[in-house]
């Protein structure tokens, strides 16, 4: 079975950080482009981070520029989305996708694997 599993997600206090994980099974990330997404209660999925094969190539959401960094793994097939100086308007669900190596896009109609998501709740 193909499977993407996200972890780390949690409460934080503002300015507070937390690193989110998302480990394959089933297949290896080796030539999957990462896509991590975002949807808050009532608002549409939104892409926060994305990442290519090699991790050569990095985008990140003019939202989260300067505070979040994408980084991957390929050894632990894993890719990892570290996350400081967290803000209210963070909190949401975070799903990691998988996608073709060439793709390092915010649409989420080029990602054929998800996650079941991890919910971020950044509150004081």
């Amino acid at each position: 079975q193909l499977q993407l599993v996200e972890s780390g997600g949690g409460l934080v206090q503002p300015g507070g950080s937390l690193r989110l994980s998302c480990a394959a099974s089933g297949f290896t990330l080796d030539y999957s482009s990462i896509g991590w997404f975002r949807q808050a209660p009532g608002k549409e999925r939104e892409g926060v981070s994305c990442i290519n094969s090699s991790g050569g190539r990095t985008n990140y959401a003019d939202s989260v520029k300067g505070r979040f960094t994408i980084s991957r793994d390929n050894a632990k097939n894993t890719v990892y989305l570290q996350m400081n100086s967290l803000k209210p308007e963070d909190t949401a669900v975070y799903y990691c996708a998988a996608g073709p190596a060439s793709v390092c896009s915010f649409s989420t109609y080029l990602y054929a694997y998800w996650g079941q998501g991890t919910q971020v709740t950044v509150s004081s």
